[in-house]
């Protein structure tokens, strides 16, 4: 009885090298372990998280550190806490606080009650040119602050368009708008720079509301207001929340509006260190307000990463 011979693989150094079946063929079998030359090669993960870091100390965590040691430095040498006492005891900087904190906080409501409203106008109403001005939005978002107070004076100015058209009707000789140079001319050039923020997660929300749960409760007697109030607004409130939280933490820290207002009788924190630091040469206490402003910011920053972490916006 004839028997079938199976291939014996050669034998080196006593043992018998493993063979892979290629294309119908034996092959040796080319893989192994890594060798200790491929495992050096390998650099490892935090490598490569060293530029950036180098880069962020460099450009932003050295000059706040220089500033944070410019307001324990008073003028007469030293390290002191004494600027803070004074700075502190100053009536311009609790002034200047409270003006930012009101300012900030009005800005940010404002911004929350018209935004929402725009913004179930555009996703809700169909009217020609909404998808055009949702589109604006986006580009809104990218114009820079003083460019919108710019375009306020122009309409509102002592010498701009309405109180052009005031004068040449009336014969007067000044028009009755004069509220720009004002808080109130502040806190209309704030919502209206900082609306569109709220408007932009808001109307991603509402497009992926289902327009069926409106027909529905339309269909079962509800009026607009109470569909508003127990569709919309549930569906709306995280990015309510995000939004304005944002909104707050910008307008806290707004230098460019109060500025080309022209508002000499609000001072807000930012523009305290610029009269602080340029007008006055007073560096010491500009640093302490830069540093009471900066603790501010960042704490109304965790709470907005807080916010958006917990409604999942």
């Amino acid at each position: 009885m004839a028997s079938t011979a199976q291939p014996v693989a050669p034998v080196i150094g006593g043992s018998t090298a493993p063979r892979r079946h290629i294309g119908g063929g034996e092959q040796p079998d080319q893989t192994g372990p890594r060798t200790p030359a491929r495992e050096a090669r390998r650099v490892p993960a935090f490598v490569w998280a060293l530029p950036p870091v180098a880069v962020l100390a460099l450009v932003f965590l050295y000059p706040l550190a220089l500033v944070v040691q410019q307001s324990f430095s008073p003028d007469e040498g030293g390290t002191s806490i004494a600027p803070y006492g004074e700075v502190f005891a100053s009536e311009s900087f609790r002034s200047a606080l409270t003006t930012t904190v009101w300012l900030a906080v009005g800005a940010t409501v404002g911004c929350l009650v018209l935004g929402f409203v725009l913004a179930m106008i555009i996703a809700f109403v169909p009217f020609p040119g909404g998808r055009a001005v949702a589109k604006f939005i986006d580009v809104f978002l990218s114009f820079p602050s003083f460019l919108i107070t710019l375009a306020l004076l122009f309409i509102y100015g002592n010498v701009g368009m309405a109180n052009g058209v005031w004068t040449d009707l009336t014969g007067a000789s000044s028009g009755p708008f004069d509220f720009l140079t004002t808080p109130w001319g502040v806190l209309l050039a704030e919502i209206t720079y900082f609306t569109p923020f709220v408007m932009r997660p808001l109307l991603a929300a509402f497009s992926q509301l289902d327009s069926a749960q409106l027909e529905v409760a339309s269909s079962l007697g509800a009026g607009p207001a109470r569909i508003v109030r127990r569709v919309i607004l549930p569906e709306a409130l995280p990015a309510l929340a995000a939004g304005g939280s944002l909104v707050l933490v910008m307008c806290l820290n707004e230098f460019g509006i109060v500025l080309f207002t022209g508002a000499k009788g609000v001072t807000t924190l930012p523009m305290l260190v610029y009269s602080k630091a340029i007008l006055e040469s007073d560096y010491p206490a500009a640093c302490v307000v830069a540093v009471v402003n900066i603790a501010i910011s960042v704490g109304l920053y965790t709470l907005y990463r807080m916010v958006s972490r917990r409604v999942g916006a």
